[in-house]
């Protein structure tokens, strides 16, 4: 009967053990929303200093202006289900920190990243 007993301990604690899943550390985090990202987008350019002039959500298009420079940022889905977000001020004169990199800060901040 002891045996027994010890046969049943061992199998409940095989089942138990089996039944544990565990992840690696750095899992990484499931894809953002589109309007996540739109929030935070949008608010990043508030942050960096842009004007915004447009703001279609439909398209995923912002527009705007910092100091006299056109500000595009686009937000695009892709067949894979992911996002892509552009942002682009060919005629931004700031440098160090420039105004995508003060944009990028921002919205990586915002998405919690």
């Amino acid at each position: 009967m002891n045996r027994r007993l010890r046969l049943f301990a061992v199998l409940i604690a095989a089942v138990s053990i089996s039944a544990c899943v565990a992840y690696p550390y750095g899992y990484p985090p499931a894809p953002a929303n589109f309007d996540r990202s739109w929030d935070a987008a949008l608010g990043a350019a508030t942050d960096a200093g842009v004007q915004v002039t447009s703001a279609d959500r439909a398209s995923g298009r912002i527009t705007g202006n910092k100091a006299g420079a056109q500000v595009a940022i686009a937000l695009q889905p892709r067949a894979d289900g992911s996002l892509q977000v552009s942002f682009d001020a060919p005629d931004s004169k700031e440098t160090n920190p420039t105004l995508q990199q003060r944009w990028l800060q921002s919205y990586e901040r915002r998405m919690g990243r």
